[in-house]
């Protein structure tokens, strides 16, 4: 299907002439392009009318999970019909594998991963392997290594009404792509098998999959509700997807494990050499027990370190990424590009610093440099049509660009904000009063602070005070950073006290007050980009205004005051020109949680069981409910197992009657 936008939102302000341009940048063969637009100018909307002009597939890559998911939500609303997808880091907490010589302290890989930011990862792949009508919104994680695209298509299961396929050919299939048998509870990356039928439960997806069969002979094919088994939808022809996206060549499997050992030997004999006997004993342990681990099992942990080997690269070759599943032609969005070109450049050089420890000290082997992120000038390689977006463009960003585009005048007419400079003396009991006022008018404020510690005391404080108020940083967990923004729009917090997390891109309409603590404080939280980032944050309410707590005027102060006056001026010029009267920005407060949190509790209460459902369909139903009870109790998840007892008892009584 096409990428058309679905809104009843018109271009206006600045946003036509900008939209314009770009467009025949496109079209002349521009590779760079920059738009330059102030903070609430409607950037994300403009994008949007690019995308649906050229009609390619889309990636948009952002700074941070929260930046990326508010996107994702807005992508989504505009694009109803199209496949919006979200593809960021799946752990929650990751700690990678290190060694510190200073200390000699060896740190073992340690991961908390989010089982629904993974499924919503998959779905990317599986949307880019089968539409064209694609966006996804990313994070800097899209430059980490995947598995290779063709891989993970060839690997598909394809299906069709009609076809002759032995059931027990399907399950091996089945299990050859990660997915694992379970009759008891079905769960994602699980499939079940009863009487004459298959049901899956890919990773991607909504819904089970259930394959019927007349003896060899596929006879249906249909999608269920994973809860009700209610039939969603029926198929001619069906494709299952691999439940990972590192897959390993059956082919290439043996190869690769020879390819291992010859390289275990030569590095033994370098480390032999050098006289390195405890590294040349500790490489040799560990790498032989990963082979014995790989040849009984297929896998061993830290598998991802001989990726270049199962993937046949060449030593230093790039590895496959995200990138390398959209199609040659597709266009780039790099969103708050003075922040997310500077983490791209970055990734590289940390992890190769690494990775040097581990192998210098026999913990790797130098095949592990090989599973890492793309340097810079790899990344660039994918750069055929680029759009970078940013209310204040680095260096890079204005040297590249064949033009660069402003979009100075907000379509609310909204200008941007006051800015008051005060003194630090006193500045909590001046902001306690600022915040009371602001919120006695169903206002909100955010605070910025320099320090986890400061934000939290804060916080604190203001609790102390009555004042409704939380502290975010960048321990607070991806989902809940962002139900914490989403409870700030809804008035559950009328106070977000945070460090660097608070400056680009967040669409929080309702705040008119923004305060910056130590904002002389020169550095990169407090840098002219970083201000005028900050200041941003009040302008998408007419009553909107900065406070700026220091005691000296630093030259980023300066010179970021100079440009929020330079565009307040233009806007207020624009407005008296054409006689518009500014407003706040109305905005629907639509839940980005809806789109990446599982199921809760409450949720799983409404489920209901279609009316027409027979005897024998309810007793189904129950059954299924009575694994997924089992397996949350095995959780220690009691107050999900209770939901799901209560509704087990609803239908039992429902068979009883008929």
């Amino acid at each position: 299907m096409p990428l058309d936008i679905e809104t009843p939102l018109k271009p206006s302000g600045d946003q036509p002439q900008a939209i314009q341009k770009i467009i025949e940048g496109i079209k002349k063969g521009n590779r760079y392009q920059t738009l330059l637009g102030v903070t609430g100018s409607g950037k994300t909307l403009t994008m949007s009318y690019v995308i649906d002009k050229i009609k390619k597939p889309t990636l948009i890559i952002g700074p941070n999970k929260t930046l990326v998911a508010q996107l994702f939500g807005e992508f989504k609303t505009l694009f109803p019909s199209a496949s919006v997808n979200y593809y960021v880091s799946f752990y929650d907490y990751y700690q990678p594998e290190a060694y510190l010589p200073s200390k000699d302290m060896y740190i073992e890989k340690d991961v908390d991963i989010n089982e629904e930011i993974e499924r919503l990862r998959h779905t990317a792949l599986e949307a880019l392997a089968t539409r064209d009508d694609v966006i996804v919104c990313a994070s800097v994680s899209c430059i980490y290594g995947t598995g290779p695209p063709e891989l993970y298509r060839s690997n598909q299961i394809k299906l069709k009404v009609g076809d002759n396929l032995d059931r027990q050919k399907l399950m091996l299939e089945l299990v050859k792509n990660q997915y694992q048998r379970n009759d008891v509870a079905l769960t994602r990356k699980c499939f079940r098998v009863r009487g004459d039928s298959i049901d899956i439960f890919p990773l991607y997806g909504d819904y089970v999959y259930r394959i019927e069969f007349f003896g060899d002979e596929i006879e249906r094919l249909t999608a269920r509700h994973p809860v009700s088994a209610e039939k969603m939808r029926e198929y001619e022809h069906l494709s299952i997807f691999p439940g990972t996206q590192y897959l390993a060549n059956d082919a290439y499997f043996e190869s690769a494990l020879e390819d291992i050992s010859v390289e275990l030997d030569m590095r033994l004999a370098e480390l032999e050499k050098e006289n390195k006997v405890v590294e040349r004993h500790r490489l040799k342990q560990r790498t032989l027990y990963d082979l014995e681990l790989l040849r009984e099992t297929g896998s061993c942990p830290g598998i991802e370190n001989y990726s270049r080997h199962f993937d046949r690269r060449k030593p230093g070759e790039q590895p496959f990424t995200l990138l390398d599943h959209f199609p040659e032609d597709f266009l780039l969005i790099v969103d708050e590009s003075h922040l997310t070109i500077p983490q791209t450049r970055g990734m590289y050089g940390g992890d190769h610093s690494r990775k040097n420890n581990l192998i210098n000290h026999g913990f790797r082997l130098p095949s592990a440099h090989d599973n890492r992120p793309l340097e810079f000038n790899e990344f660039r390689n994918y750069m055929n049509t680029v759009i970078f977006t940013s209310a204040t463009p680095a260096p890079f960003e204005f040297e590249v660009s064949n033009q660069v585009v402003e979009q100075i005048i907000r379509p609310t007419g909204l200008v941007d904000p006051k800015i008051d400079l005060r003194s630090t003396n006193g500045q909590i009991i001046d902001l306690l009063s600022e915040i009371n006022q602001r919120t006695s008018k169903g206002e909100r404020v955010l605070v910025t602070t320099l320090t986890k510690q400061s934000a939290e005391m804060l916080s604190d404080y203001l609790l102390d005070m009555k004042v409704k108020s939380v502290y975010l940083h960048h321990e607070v967990k991806t989902l809940e950073r962002i139900a914490i923004l989403r409870d700030l729009r809804l008035g559950k917090y009328d106070v977000v006290v945070g460090i660097n997390l608070l400056r680009e891109g967040l669409d929080l309409p309702e705040v008119a007050l923004v305060a910056i603590f130590d904002a002389d404080k020169e550095g990169f939280l407090r840098s002219r980009s970083s201000l005028i980032q900050l200041m941003g944050r009040a302008s998408r309410n007419i009553h909107g205004s900065v406070i700026l707590y220091a005691d000296n005027l630093t030259d980023s102060m300066k010179t970021a005051i100079a440009e929020n006056n330079r565009r307040r001026k233009i806007q207020q010029d624009y407005n008296k020109q054409h006689g518009i009267k500014p407003t706040t920005i109305r905005k629907e407060v639509k839940s980005i949680v809806e789109h990446l949190m599982q199921i809760t509790p409450k949720e799983e209460e409404k489920i209901e069981v279609p009316k027409d459902f027979t005897k024998e369909d309810l007793l189904y139903v129950i059954e299924d409910l009575t694994g997924q009870m089992a397996e949350a109790a095995g959780k220690l998840d009691f107050e999900k197992a209770a939901l799901y007892r209560d509704k087990i008892r609803e239908l039992e009584k429902l068979v009883e009657s008929r």
